[in-house]
């Protein structure tokens, strides 16, 4: 609350007597409050950096070893080999030579164990053998591994102890790119065009790929990651088309469970939870992701989760990050208001934010001119909205008010809408729902921040965030969180208000002030927002047949069986194969993102082929299961940095650098934009599915993209179910959606059967409604899916 009271904090006035000054000694303990606060944040980090600047070790150590050093020496022993009497020598004109020069050495040595130490994890969490091996065949080699990687753990890592400690990203040799590219593309080229991108790619590894190959080396060697910087500028803020549906994406709340019907109420909750989450992220008492509970996730993204904001440019965009902010933006009927979080230093209770909120809610006080629709330029075409920030927001009252918004921790729309699931028509209020999070009206979200919340007049709520700063998974953990929190932890009174006391001195939501000149651009980027939000379809439907508990029973992975379902369907649709794009994780090195899996492959296409034609049961199920091994084996090698995709793209990135042009390059630039010639001519069509449930209630998550297809693993919060994501983007001139497929998902000790399916489509693209019917014979036409897959 500093900046709140600063300016009334004292008052001067010239007197013929001489200056006559006026304390608000209130306004003062403020200031005093809330500087306390920021240099205990300052102290906490101080710490943080210590712990994670000694980790694996623990700054106790340091202690021991010094104790150790003197107690040897004390036996008339030299650990030190003679470096101690080296330093006593140094030091002949400093007092107390023996014991200093025994601290030097113990501190020389401890620092050297823990490099040591440090470097031993390195080695060990750089092995991904254990990925490769079968469920319940574990090696010795793997088991002497876990024991030796769990020694060297530490027992309380922070969230980034391991940052230091993870593998960075290997660059894979080019041979073996260029082997795994053509298998991957021979199942969609003709022997004549085979051989003809053979060729492209033998020359292309004679010539100019070694030469493109050192300077990636050369940068895996200087940079943390070879490809994660270039990945967020190329592939991200390099855009200039609207980021609004085509690149942001949406999570929702629980479907069948409202925890409160008072607006106000679900805000202050929310707006608490999350501010909880974002202390634990600043203290670093999020433990670390870690596979199996032994292998440690980079945890980078979450660094720039809070106080985060994407500026646009004319060729790219910024993203801004600030240490910290006190307040959040909220916005309600067109207008804007800065909503403190904390006074005197504290966090405000949520029962006190739930008052803060509904003050906003009882304001009755119109718009400014030009200020309704402000939102509108986050939504539209990224360089006219560049150069309306330079002319009318680069400085006054303006700029003032922006640097508020860009600067909240996140943001907040108090939808005056009603959305959710319940009602006489749940299908159709599902598809309202997930349009209203995608886009809303186009003005009422800010676009740009790393994520803002939705809370709508029933209670309900909702998240939209911006893609490039991270990657799903990472804000499907802070909504977990959130929404449990929510629920389970702060709850509610039996009339439907947060809990806790409320201090009504508090000071009112500060409303943000503006002077636009002109609203043309607004209106402008308000028309290219519309339309691509009218293009937009949205419909949703169960699919109850069977989930992924049935699949595991038949050992069998859920994700290698909806890939190989995808390409079934699609073949029965279109007759033919198309490029799949299916993303897997590398953050099991320093910094990493995502990867592509190629997943159709030759062996999922031999198992179409071979169930078309009409093979025995037992010749599908055989090339079944090889189809689905092989898919399995293609995201652990992309996961363990094995892939092809980024790989090419740095390649591709490396030779615009130098001013070269490469005929396999192109060609490989072209194949991959094959399926994006569908997105001009029939627009875009996605699918999407996520299951999270908590104590038994399905909870929808949407998240959105462009330009892939998507079967995502989301690691879960507390009880609730390890989640799945699928996105399905522009397949070739795509005419139906009999290419969908579901999963049902398993809760702990139960098995529900409510799978939810999300089809996205533009309305330009042929409709897409199909029943259930429809679906399950589309995916097996005379097998019943257990009866097919179960092993004779």
């Amino acid at each position: 609350m500093a900046e709140a009271h600063q300016a009334v904090a004292f008052q001067f006035t010239i007197t013929p007597e001489g200056i006559d000054l006026q304390l608000s000694y209130q306004a003062l303990n403020q200031i005093y409050l809330s500087g306390v606060r920021s240099w205990k944040k300052r102290v906490s980090r101080m710490r943080n950096r210590v712990i994670k600047g000694v980790y694996p070790a623990s700054p106790s150590s340091w202690l021991f070893v010094v104790i150790a050093i003197l107690a040897t020496m004390y036996m008339r022993s030299d650990p030190s080999m003679g470096l101690i009497a080296k330093i006593q020598h140094e030091l002949d004109s400093v007092g107390g030579q023996t014991m200093v020069s025994a601290l030097l050495f113990s501190t020389l040595l401890w620092l050297s164990l823990i490099l040591a130490l440090r470097f031993c994890l390195k080695l060990l969490l750089s092995y991904h053998q254990w990925m490769f091996e079968q469920h319940g065949r574990i090696s010795n080699t793997t088991k002497v591994w876990v024991t030796l990687v769990r020694l060297l753990s530490g027992r309380k890592p922070l969230l980034y102890s391991y940052q230091t400690s993870l593998p960075h990203l290997p660059v894979p040799g080019i041979k073996d790119t260029l082997s795994r590219y053509l298998e991957s593309v021979r199942p969609l080229l003709t022997d004549v065009e085979f051989k003809r991108m053979t060729e492209l790619g033998n020359q292309f590894e004679s010539t100019l790929g070694n030469r493109l190959q050192r300077y990636l080396k050369l940068k895996a060697l200087w940079a943390t990651n070879y490809v994660s910087d270039w990945w967020e500028e190329y592939i991200y803020l390099r855009s200039r088309s609207p980021i609004m549906v085509n690149s942001n994406y949406y999570g929702m709340d629980f479907l069948y469970v409202t925890p409160t019907p008072v607006q106000a109420a679900r805000a202050g909750n929310t707006i608490t939870a999350l501010l909880l989450y974002r202390r634990k992220v600043n203290r670093e008492e999020l433990k670390p992701v870690r596979l199996c509970t032994v292998i440690p996730l980079c945890a980078a993204q979450c660094e720039r989760m809070f106080n985060t904001t994407r500026t646009p440019g004319v060729e790219t965009d910024v993203l801004q990050h600030w240490q910290d902010s006190e307040f959040v933006a909220v916005y309600h009927k067109g207008r804007y208001f800065r909503l403190w979080v904390y006074q005197a230093g504290r966090l405000l209770s949520p029962r006190e934010i739930e008052y803060q909120v509904q003050r906003i809610l009882d304001d009755t006080s119109p718009p400014q001119p030009g200020e309704e629709k402000l939102g509108a330029l986050t939504a539209g075409d990224r360089i006219p909205w560049s150069e309306m920030r330079k002319q009318h927001f680069s400085s006054g009252i303006n700029k003032r008010s922006l640097d508020a918004i860009e600067r909240a921790a996140f943001f907040v729309t108090l939808d005056d809408e009603e959305q959710g699931m319940k009602g006489e028509d749940p299908a159709g209020n599902l598809d309202r729902y997930a349009k209203s999070l995608l886009h809303g009206k186009c003005y009422d979200r800010w676009f740009d921040k790393s994520f803002s919340i939705v809370i709508y007049k029933n209670g309900k709520n909702g998240l939209n965030a911006e893609h490039s700063w991270a990657d799903a998974p990472t804000v499907a953990h802070l909504w977990e969180y959130t929404l449990a929190t929510d629920a389970f932890q702060l709850g509610y009174t039996e009339d439907g208000h947060c809990k806790g006391e409320v201090d009504r001195m508090l000071p009112r939501p500060q409303r943000l002030l503006w002077d636009i000149p002109s609203e043309t651009q607004v209106q402008s980027s308000l028309a290219v927002a519309q339309a691509l939000a009218n293009d937009v379809d949205c419909h949703i439907f169960p699919f109850v047949k069977f989930g992924k508990g049935r699949i595991k029973k038949l050992r069998i992975s859920p994700d290698a069986f909806i890939q190989i379902a995808l390409q079934l369907a699609y073949y029965r649709d279109r007759g033919g194969f198309c490029l799949t794009y299916e993303a897997s994780m590398t953050r099991l090195f320093r910094e990493g993102r995502t990867e592509t899996v190629r997943s159709c492959s030759n062996e999922s296409c031999a198992f179409v082929r071979a169930l078309e034609d009409g093979e025995t049961e037992d010749e599908c199920r055989r090339l079944f299961r090889l189809a689905s091994d092989r898919h399995q084996n293609l995201y652990r090698m992309a996961m363990t940095g094995a892939g092809i995709d980024r790989h090419l793209f740095c390649l591709y990135v490396v030779s615009k650098y130098l001013g070269v042009d490469s005929p396999f390059l192109k060609e490989v630039r072209t194949l991959f934009q094959r399926a994006q010639e569908s997105l001009l001519l029939w627009r875009k069509w996605c699918v999407y599915l996520k299951l999270c449930a908590f104590e038994g209630d399905l909870n929808l998550f949407f998240f959105p993209d462009n330009h892939r297809l998507i079967v995502d693993q989301l690691p879960s919060y507390e009880r609730s179910l390890m989640a799945s994501l699928i996105h399905v983007d522009p397949l070739r001139h795509l005419k139906s959606s009999r290419f969908l497929a579901g999963k049902a998902l398993t809760l702990g000790h139960f098995v529900t059967k409510w799978s939810v399916l999300v089809l996205y489509s533009i309305k330009q693209s042929p409709k897409a409604l199909i029943t259930k019917k429809e679906y399950s014979k589309t995916l097996f036409q005379n097998h019943e899916a257990e009866d097919f897959l179960r092993s004779p």
